[in-house]
């Protein structure tokens, strides 16, 4: 192969690649069902978290759900 030629002959498909911060994950599994308030980089929420999976949580809040993916979260404290 000359150094010119791109590798299309040998290109594989793109691939996910996500960052799983397994600490992260795990205190929130430890706050399922109770009541936090999220801070994040966009603001803060104050709901119960409903669901957690390793991207993102769920928080029911004001008879309304949101997804937060954990890369956004910059802290979480149990609600007063």
């Amino acid at each position: 192969m000359r150094m010119n030629q791109p590798y299309a002959s040998h290109a594989s498909p793109p691939q996910l690649i996500a960052l799983v911060d397994p600490y992260v994950y795990h205190a929130f599994q430890a706050l399922n069902g109770k009541e936090v308030v999220v801070e994040t980089v966009r603001g803060s929420i104050q709901g119960t978290v409903r669901d957690v999976k390793p991207d993102h949580i769920v928080i029911s809040a004001h008879q309304a759900v949101y997804y937060i993916r954990l890369a956004q979260v910059v802290s979480v404290r149990l609600s007063n």
